[in-house]
């Protein structure tokens, strides 16, 4: 037995021995093609990890039967959004708490997806709740429900959020 163990040690003392001299052997050169294999590689899996997200949208959200609300900010709005609540024909479907970053980039412009769904042909209801806080300080808690036709092709409805009221745009 203690020759197969000595042997065993010899064995991974060679391999060992070997591959640091490789390891040596490999120049700088070889390295930085390496790495912009490595670079190439990751570009062309990102690549591909966009084209599966876009073909998995198309697969479950058949543009048919989609549906797409977005969320904005009235420009100059100062008020604090703390979250938005959506329920579509009485089932909450999206439930969202933002981050100051979040609320920044809404109050600079910016317009939110915050649900993709499928839903048949004809009239829907969705109710919209904001959560946050006035100007003055005063907690806000307003809810508000509107009503939208979809029809055959996808259908994209807009929420805008003011600190007094909420809009409703359908596109």
């Amino acid at each position: 037995m203690k020759k197969v163990w000595r042997y065993f040690a010899l064995t991974m003392a060679v391999l060992v021995l070997s591959c640091s001299a490789y390891a040596e052997d490999i120049s700088k050169d070889q390295m930085k093609g390496l790495d912009e294999q490595v670079q190439d590689i990751k570009g062309d899996v990102l690549g591909i990890a966009a084209q599966l997200t876009q073909l998995e949208e198309k697969l479950l959200y058949p543009s048919d039967t989609q549906v797409a609300v977005f969320v904005s900010l009235v420009e100059g709005e100062q008020f604090r959004l703390d979250g938005v609540s959506l329920e579509l024909g009485g089932k909450s479907v999206a439930n969202h708490l933002y981050s100051f970053k979040e609320l920044e980039a809404l109050q600079k412009g910016g317009v939110q997806r915050i649900y993709t769904g499928n839903v048949t042909t004809g009239d829907h209801d969705l109710q919209v709740t904001l959560i946050g806080k006035a100007e003055s300080g005063a907690d806000l808690l307003r809810t508000e429900t509107f009503t939208f036709n979809k029809s055959v092709g996808p259908k994209i409805v807009e929420i805008i959020l003011a600190e007094n009221s909420l809009g409703f745009r359908d596109w």
